[in-house]
């Protein structure tokens, strides 16, 4: 373990888990309520107890969010490279006139 990293134990359904990271322990807990609250949301709308199906399915609701964000960001940041191209076109034709 280097020294940047700390060992932070974090509570997912019931289980402790020690997570070894550089990261600050306050997001790490931050996380870990994140994939507690997926896990419990998929338990809701599963009758199966199983641990590792709740996690798969928390997982791919995870992963849902992160390419639902990446395709928002993408189309934004197209827009804006756009707006921006438009800029510099009328900045361009103002000191040709």
């Amino acid at each position: 373990m280097s020294e940047s990293e700390r060992v932070v134990t974090v509570d997912i359904q019931g289980q402790r888990y020690p997570i070894r990271s550089s990261l600050e322990p306050d997001y790490i807990a931050e996380l870990a309520r994140f994939v507690d609250e997926k896990v419990a949301a998929a338990a809701e709308t599963t009758p199966s107890s199983d641990g590792l199906r709740l996690a798969i399915l928390a997982a791919l609701n995870i992963a849902d969010e992160l390419f639902r964000c990446r395709d928002v960001n993408m189309n934004r940041d197209g827009v804006l490279a756009a707006r921006a191209g438009e800029l510099e076109r009328l900045v361009d034709r103002l000191l040709m006139a």
